[in-house]
């Protein structure tokens, strides 16, 4: 027996060493950018439907340009052979039967007009998806960014807490020795009680925005995430000139995209209702049959006769007006997009220069007043509100450079938006 559950214990281990390097080898999504924009392309809910609209839209177009399908009528004539028999419905047995095969002939130019004019609208389609990826990217992107500056912050918070620690032990070492008022010791447990609720402020935020991130990715809410490591760079200057990002976005923005193709179908739609002028055609074809043969055959050719002029050229009008407001609405977008361009390419280069600042010349300054402060404050020469000044002030500095990395990276962010593609 005990070999027996030896044997069954070594084969339960053995399975599992085997399973486990297959289950090591899925990762955690969460650490760089990449992975999780790569998950959401495959997984989010959002753009696979738009990319199925795509796709439903392509798949019109054939139809569109298709002549109908073609009608087929039967006609017993004389089912009582001028009643001298009963009624009856065999083709053989009645006076005549006449076969008639009809085929709808659209004026020539309209079928490749209705073909052009679907492949506008699933172009357009096809811009809407893009669009919709843009948006997700761009809020997966910044949602990122609040991750790696939440977790820059409750480790600023958490240095703070421990400094405050240390200011605590001194406070007390000079209270105990009758250098300094017990109220320093109580001031630096209120600021640590403060640090430890702004710990737990932090963990909530970036709770929330891990659950947000999972949503985009279509991943149960809770569901782990890796620490994010490091930010993307922001590009050089040369890289964002304004006058060559515009022309870019011109040339790539979802929104102008789908509006091009609005203007595309405009088009189309106003030559195809020009078109309607002209009548379309009917050919039919009809054998007639006497007992067992075919004894005549008919050709005939029906035209449709356009008299209806007013209310045709209502329709020209509503064409031609739909093709203004269509060209319309893309000035209206493209101004609004380049307007936002140099707003977020404004904000950006303010964040860069920030956080140059703060990297350069605030936190090496608040570094040295607060080792200035923490030495004058051990020997007796400065009182501890002017130390826990100087504490606030490297807090302060850090957190600058925290805030203009998150601004910089949303800024980035939404300029990859408009442009449809990264910088």
């Amino acid at each position: 027996m005990k070999h027996h559950l030896s044997a069954t214990a070594l084969a339960t281990l053995l399975v599992m060493g085997l399973a486990a390097p297959a289950w090591a080898e899925v990762p955690v999504p969460g650490a760089h950018i990449g992975s999780l924009l790569a998950l959401a392309k495959e997984r989010n809910p959002e753009y696979a439907g738009m990319r199925h609209e795509a796709q439903a839209a392509l798949e019109r177009v054939a139809p569109a340009g298709a002549l109908m399908d073609p009608k087929f009528r039967v006609e017993l004539m004389d089912i009582t052979k001028m009643g001298s028999q009963s009624p009856t419905l065999w083709p053989g047995d009645v006076g005549s039967t006449q076969y008639t095969l009809m085929q709808d002939i659209p004026w020539p130019g309209k079928r490749d007009l209705k073909r052009d004019l679907a492949e506008s609208e699933a172009v357009g389609s096809e811009g809407r998806a893009q669009g919709t990826w843009s948006e997700l990217a761009a809020r997966i992107k910044t949602t990122q960014a609040q991750r790696h500056y939440l977790r820059g912050n409750a480790a600023l918070t958490q240095e703070i807490l421990d400094l405050m620690t240390r200011l605590e032990q001194v406070a007390q070492s000079r209270y105990a020795n009758g250098l300094a008022a017990q109220q320093d010791v109580i001031r630096s447990q209120l600021e640590q009680t403060a640090m430890r609720n702004e710990l737990v402020m932090i963990e909530s935020e970036r709770s929330q925005a891990d659950a947000r991130l999972n949503a985009l990715l279509a991943r149960p809410a809770l569901a782990p995430l890796a620490v994010p490591e490091t930010l993307r760079a922001l590009p050089a200057p040369a890289q964002l000139d304004h006058a060559k990002l515009a022309q870019r976005v011109r040339a790539g923005n979802p929104q102008l995209f789908v509006e091009e193709a609005r203007i595309q179908a405009a088009e189309k739609n106003r030559e195809l209702t020009l078109k309607n002028r002209y009548p379309d055609f009917t050919l039919s074809l009809s054998p007639t049959q006497q007992q067992s043969r075919i004894r005549e055959w008919s050709l005939m050719l029906e035209v449709n006769i356009p008299l209806q002029q007013a209310s045709r050229r209502a329709m020209e009008r509503e064409a031609e007006a739909m093709l203004l407001a269509a060209q319309s609405r893309k000035q209206a977008a493209a101004n609004a997009v380049l307007a936002e361009l140099a707003q977020q390419l404004a904000g950006l280069e303010a964040a860069r220069r920030t956080e140059t600042l703060a990297t350069g010349s605030l936190l090496p300054q608040a570094n040295l007043t607060l080792s200035s402060a923490m030495a004058s404050y051990e020997n007796g020469k400065l009182d501890f509100a002017t130390l826990l000044d100087a504490q606030r002030q490297i807090r302060q500095a850090r957190q600058s450079q925290l805030k203009a990395q998150l601004e910089g990276q949303m800024r980035l962010a939404e300029i990859e938006k408009l442009l449809g593609e990264d910088v």
